[in-house]
Formats: structure tokens, sequence, C-alpha cells
């Protein structure tokens, strides 16, 4: 297990393909606000309340030049479907290894017997700073806590 992300450090590199299969690197948001939000599993209850939620406030992190990104360990297919199913607008990143999900020191919790990477999302700034990491994240209002602290760093930023 690798050493927890910290604020201050650089957001770790990656190439990582999206429900379209298309690949995303950590270049492509160089200049943008990045928010990358993890969670356990495609298509289970807190895990849609939560992508629902970004997909539908993605307007509002535009505004702030931000861009979102959801990201889990299941694979391009499972993310297609999650996608078409709730008509979400993130790009879905499938790191079926988990090599950026152990990069990020995110960690892993037992469910019925099963480990899922744990619920936390990651602010990094245009520079490819984090700036902020939530971590036992509960995916109510979750969105709506984020979008108010990038409005405020990207402001004091600006300043």
């Amino acid at each position: 297990m690798s050493h927890a992300l910290a604020v201050g450090q650089p957001f770790p590199s990656f190439a990582l393909p999206n429900q379209d299969g298309q690949t995303m690197r950590l270049t492509q948001f160089v200049g943008h606000w990045l928010v990358v939000f993890v969670y356990p599993k495609d298509d289970t209850p807190g895990c849609t309340v939560e992508s629902r939620a970004f997909s539908s406030a993605l307007p509002a992190f535009e505004k702030q030049g931000a861009r979102v990104v959801g990201l889990s360990a299941d694979g391009v297919d499972s993310h297609l479907s999650f996608c078409r199913k709730f008509d979400l607008k993130t790009p879905l990143l499938a790191d079926v290894q988990g090599s950026l999900l152990s990069a990020m020191g995110v960690g892993q919790s037992d469910f019925q017997g099963t480990l899922y990477w744990n619920r936390e999302t990651f602010l990094v700034d245009p520079r490819g700073t984090v700036r902020k990491i939530y971590r036992d994240v509960k995916p109510q209002g979750h969105e709506a806590a984020v979008l108010a602290d990038l409005t405020a760093l990207a402001a004091s930023d600006a300043a």
C-alpha cells in the first residue's frame, strides 16, 4: 500500500480509458481545476447518487473552469452501461489494475467479503497540485461542498 497523497503534492500522472475506451491523461487537464471523485462501484446506490449529482452540477463546475471525472476500478463496459443508464455527463475512468487509485493512496474497505476502493475526492489546481482531499465521503450533497471549496480556492488564487 503506497502512502496517501497529501495536499500540496502533485497529482499522479495517469493514462486511463474512459467509458468510451478513449485514453485520458493528466496532461489534458493542465490549466484547469480538476475534480476526481473516486467511488466504489458502478450502478450501486451511493455511487449512483454521487455520480448523478456531479453530472447535474457539471455546468456549475465548468463555469469555475473545472473539469470533473469519476474514477473506479470497474471496466470500460461497466462504465459505459452506467453512463447510459443514468445519462451521466462526466467521464468515468476505468482503473481496473488500481494503479492510479494506489498512487493516490485511496483506501480500501471490506463489504460483504469483497474489497472496494473507498469513496474519496481530490481537488487539483490548474498546475496539477492537490489542493483538497475528501476522505470518507457521504454521497448526498458532496458535489455542493466540493463546488463551494473550488469556488473559494479559485477566487483566492486569482486574487
